[in-house]
């Protein structure tokens, strides 16, 4: 069933002061074990690779003995890398040798109908979400699906959006997500529930320490400052579902700060789109970006959503 959702305009406030984070504690990313996932690939294991298991880990140790290395060797770490041996021969065996000419095709060039930017947890993987084939999507993973402003200067991401629009020229962005044909491009980014990344941005506080998340995080600080504001009466983990939407809009008009970008999205050579994955319902949430009423300025950023779709 879907359900469509009229227009809403939303503004993005500039933030007025910089966050430094407290320690990162060990939870900070902690996260619930879930079950039914399977694989999207005919005729693949559905097991796990499970890892809970301190049996499973390599565990090093100053008196190894004899074991110079110092790992001591584990039997269910073997069935680990077993298990993923048998999992390799049956993709190859029930997909690779029966699409052979598609994956010849593919070792020659590709050209990706999507593009989609999303969040680098284990639990969120747009391939096996969405059923992406290999060749379809251009898939950009980072914490928290983000995607930094032209004036935070290169990043690895940036660098990705750069290759997919002006050298592969896919079409469609997803969280963000990109389809492609020759004459139109569409670009979709892709946020979760129950996002980590989010989580501990929301939780940083003043102080003068510093790490690689919080350089990274920090990035959606704008999402962080609206959702406090918008709704302050909420417990501690509803302004995180708040925030998790408000980044992946703030993170949909950062594209518009790409000169490349914008310019095709004002031509509709390009259409970018939002996505809300609720894991704990199977839920999805869609909405397209209205980039001709959007705008980037120094005083801020104004974005109109339009076209929202729920797929339950």
């Amino acid at each position: 069933m879907v359900w469509r959702i009229r227009s809403k305009a939303r503004w993005i406030v500039p933030s007025m002061a910089s966050l430094r984070p407290p320690s990162i504690s060990k939870d900070t990313f902690h996260c619930p074990p879930l079950s039914g996932f399977t694989s999207s690939l005919v005729g693949l294991p559905k097991r796990s690779l499970a890892c809970s298991d301190p049996k499973n880990q390599l565990i090093y140790s100053a008196e190894a003995g004899e074991n110079h290395s110092g790992l001591l060797p584990s039997v269910d770490r073997v069935d680990l890398f077993g298990e993923m041996k048998t999992r390799f021969l049956s993709f190859k065996k029930h997909k690779y040798l029966e699409e052979r000419e598609h994956f010849r095709t593919l070792a020659e060039a590709q050209a990706p109908k999507f593009m989609v930017i999303a969040c680098a947890d284990s639990r969120v993987c747009p391939s096996n979400i969405l059923g992406f084939q290999p060749g379809e999507a251009f898939i950009i993973r980072n914490v928290a699906n983000l995607v930094p402003p032209l004036e935070n200067g290169p990043s690895e991401t940036n660098a990705a959006l750069e290759f997919a629009v002006n050298t592969l020229q896919v079409c469609h962005r997803v969280f963000s997500l990109f389809t492609h044909t020759h004459t139109h491009m569409y670009h979709q980014v892709i946020g979760h529930s129950r996002c980590g990344g989010i989580e501990t941005l929301m939780s940083m506080q003043d102080d003068d320490n510093s790490s690689f998340i919080h350089s990274w995080i920090i990035k959606a600080k704008t999402a962080k400052l609206r959702a406090k504001a918008a709704v302050p009466h909420l417990n501690f983990e509803q302004q995180c579902r708040h925030c998790e939407r408000e980044s992946i809009n703030n993170s949909l008009m950062n594209l518009l700060t790409y000169p490349w970008i914008e310019e095709r999205a004002k031509k509709d050579m390009l259409s970018i789109h939002g996505g809300y994955y609720d894991f704990l319902n199977c839920t999805f949430e869609k909405w397209d970006l209205d980039a001709k009423n959007s705008n980037v300025t120094e005083k801020g950023a104004r974005y109109l959503v339009k076209d929202t779709m729920y797929w339950y």
